[in-house]
């Protein structure tokens, strides 16, 4: 089993604690259903991913916050959840349980107690997503918006004057630090063009690899001597860098955006020119335009634009001969990272390929 998001963490667990361990599942009218084929219960495994655990019981994985009755304040901050635990179904209720075997053959529950979130935690948990999909997009910022790279220190040199740096070799850096020591290294990519206004609102990072700061410029020196701590490619003079920063620990809670969004597919990776389940893409929407981490998207192909033949035969009142067919739904989309304008979705669920031009707009 795979998929699904920290979200059901905070509310699994919060229901563990709150008194009867179980939460009344949300009113039917959100369009958050069980599934029909719902299990009576599933413990959790290593493998198991919390999207693919509420897809085992919802009809939309991304209903789970609602059915839990999840507020802003804990999709923020969940808990987790970890094999072992038993998320039970009780149909006559129409509640979930999550527990711990009491041991023997019959059903039971042990009750839980919230646990801090911590680094030994996180490790154990079950992540909400595959996470070995998503951890480069997540530790290297391959968007750059606007002129984010134009006053980025750059290499302008290197030792023996060699064209190509590898491990351990050493560069020479010009531009401010502002006060940081570890740098990863970009050459600038492809511009990315908004397919619907036809702007440029981001450009492709392409990540080489790392440095660190050996010699900070003295007073008369103009550059910073640094060393390849890492080399993913070839770097050389004219390349740029950008701060390593920590990557948080994220809580992936699958939930629809706070306002309605209509997005395009800019760009696929990992080299295909077709996207399926757990491929990653990025659309033309970002933060300024309300998306957030664990905003869940419905994909569709854009409705083509055909000729009514009826109409060429004399059918005059039936109006205009083009007519645009409904746009159909192809995929799920999971937001991970969001920029300014931009974010980084993983596909969830494809029925068909998923190419650049494509729309992601809110659930219906």
């Amino acid at each position: 089993m795979k998929n699904f998001s920290t979200v059901g963490a905070c509310l699994l667990v919060a229901a563990a604690f709150c008194g009867s361990a179980a939460m009344a599942v949300a009113a039917p009218q959100t369009g958050c259903e069980f599934r029909a084929d719902a299990p009576d219960q599933h413990t959790v495994i290593k493998g198991d991913t919390l999207w693919d655990i509420a897809g085992t019981f919802l009809r939309k994985p991304w209903c789970w916050p609602q059915v839990w009755g999840m507020n802003r304040a804990e999709i923020a901050d969940p808990h987790w959840i970890y094999p072992g635990q038993v998320i039970w179904f009780d149909r006559a209720a129409g509640r979930l349980r999550l527990g711990n075997k009491l041991g023997g053959n019959e059903p039971g529950l042990t009750k839980l107690s919230p646990r801090a979130r911590t680094e030994g935690l996180g490790k154990d948990a079950i992540p909400a997503i595959p996470p070995g999909v998503i951890e480069p997009f997540l530790a290297q910022p391959l968007i750059v918006e606007e002129d984010e790279l134009k006053d980025a220190p750059r290499i302008v040199a290197t030792a023996g004057n060699r064209v190509f740096l590898g491990k351990d070799d050493k560069a020479y850096v010009r531009g401010n630090l502002k006060g940081a020591t570890s740098f990863q290294v970009f050459r600038p990519g492809k511009a990315l063009t908004d397919p619907v206004t036809r702007a440029v609102i981001g450009q492709e990072a392409h990540y080489l690899g790392t440095l660190a700061l050996q010699k900070e410029a003295g007073p008369g020196a103009d550059v910073h001597t640094f060393i390849v701590t890492g080399a993913r490619e070839e770097m050389g003079v004219g390349d740029q860098l950008m701060r390593t920063e920590p990557v948080p620990m994220q809580s992936y809670v699958p939930h629809p955006p706070a306002q309605p969004v209509e997005a395009r597919v800019l760009a696929i990776y990992d080299g295909v020119a077709h996207a399926g389940q757990n491929h990653v893409v990025s659309i033309n929407r970002g933060k300024l335009d309300g998306l957030d981490v664990g905003a869940t998207l419905q994909l569709y192909h854009v409705g083509q634009t055909v000729t009514d033949k009826s109409a060429s035969k004399g059918w005059h009142n039936l109006g205009n001969p083009q007519v645009r067919l409904p746009d159909e739904q192809v995929g799920t989309l999971f937001i991970f990272r969001v920029f300014k304008r931009i974010s980084y979705g993983l596909i969830m669920q494809a029925t068909e390929p998923v190419v650049v031009g494509d729309v992601a707009r809110t659930p219906e």
